[in-house]
């Protein structure tokens, strides 16, 4: 008997205390980087990391990822001297232990598990409007190895679960690249539009200004009458981790693109909220979670069922990144705010299709990354 009230009684503490949940989220706007912690109830930020080595300038810290065995996270410094910055990072001690410098606006990156490289997108903001790259990286040494030439604005990457295959959009040719991470080069290549439209005269028209720090751009440079301008206007890919999907957030049309990978073609436009800029799958994958970045919404879809459950508002303004835990039960999601707004972190309960908590941090808050979860 008093066994048995022994493994109640610890079975109900152990309910009690739960899991906490781990994140990484940049804030750009005052180049910092908070860690925060989610126990099931609450939000807080457990700590606030200083980043970057120009006290006087904003360097923007962009791209951010955990390494596979969790010991250290990469990040990515938009801004530099003309270019910007990956600095690794160990996830004891939060301080820095190596860094590279890369093109043009790094952003968005991830290690593979395969070939043990981490690729880094330059979305090259503050240059020509002509192809840009992905960075190949040996996170070892911190040494760029190779460049692989790409699309216009590289944005939004990520890898294949099982680590051979790179996929990053050019937002503003409107093209799905796919690399293979072995070989270290481009594969194949999907125009998402259709058709090609005449040049556009001016490529920025739509984008989100109040947003950009213009007096870092060089509008001289932009070329505004040589460039195909994209109406989807990719920001983000996502493969799924089984069913040889990935799925890309059309900004610029207000949807969700999948894409069959043996057939290479769109199979399907799922209409969203407006201006869809993130997306992650669950890795259990049945869900689907978007930031809406201009509606201040995120979606939370149903891939088995191929429906959106529901829009949650999101805490503020401009909605931004996404990640979900390794369980399958939180998203948590970055949102920018608005001027001197602070940037916040809204969790979701994915399967309620609910925000359950949130927590401010610095300003304009982007890139996230789910860390770890341990009771």
């Amino acid at each position: 008997m008093k066994k048995i009230l022994f493994v109640l009684l610890v079975g109900l503490v152990m309910s009690v205390n739960g899991q906490n949940y781990y994140v990484y989220v940049t804030a750009e706007s005052e180049d910092e980087v908070a860690l925060i912690k989610f126990d099931g109830k609450d939000a807080v930020v457990e700590k606030t990391i200083p980043v970057g080595v120009w006290p006087a300038e904003i360097e923007g810290p962009h791209g951010i990822n955990v390494s596979p065995d969790g010991k250290y996270w990469y990040l990515s410094l938009a801004h530099g001297n003309p270019y910007g910055t990956l600095y690794k990072y160990s996830t004891e001690t939060n301080e820095v232990v190596g860094k590279v410098e890369l093109g043009l606006f790094p952003a968005s990156l991830q290690v593979s598990e395969a070939t043990g490289l981490l690729y880094c997108v330059n979305f090259d903001l503050h240059g020509d409007m002509v192809p840009s790259t992905v960075s190949v990286v040996d996170p070892e040494d911190m040494m760029e190895i190779q460049r692989i030439e790409t699309g216009v604005m590289p944005h939004g990457s990520r890898i294949s679960s099982d680590g051979l295959f790179h996929y990053s959009v050019g937002m503003m040719s409107g093209e799905l690249f796919e690399i293979n991470t072995t070989r270290l080069k481009v594969n194949r290549v999907l125009q998402l539009d259709g058709k090609k439209e005449e040049p556009a005269k001016n490529a920025m028209a739509g984008m989100d200004h109040s947003q950009m720090d213009h007096s870092q751009m060089d509008h001289s440079k932009m070329g505004h009458d040589k460039m195909y301008h994209s109406k989807v206007k990719p920001t983000w890919v996502i493969p799924h981790p089984t069913n040889n999907k990935v799925y890309v957030a059309g900004n610029g049309s207000d949807e969700i693109l999948e894409v069959d990978l043996e057939k290479w073609e769109i199979t399907n436009r799922m209409a969203t909220g407006k201006a869809p800029y993130n997306v992650d799958i669950s890795p259990d994958g049945r869900y689907m979670v978007a930031t809406y970045k201009a509606s201040a919404e995120t979606g939370v879809w149903d891939l088995k069922k191929g429906k959106e459950l529901a829009r949650v508002k999101n805490s503020r303004k401009v909605s931004h990144g996404v990640s979900i835990s390794s369980d399958s039960k939180y998203a948590f999601v970055s949102v920018e705010g608005i001027g001197g707004e602070p940037g916040t972190m809204d969790v979701i309960d994915i399967k309620k299709a609910t925000k359950v908590a949130s927590v401010d941090m610095g300003k304009q808050a982007g890139g996230i990354i789910f860390w770890k979860m341990e009771e």
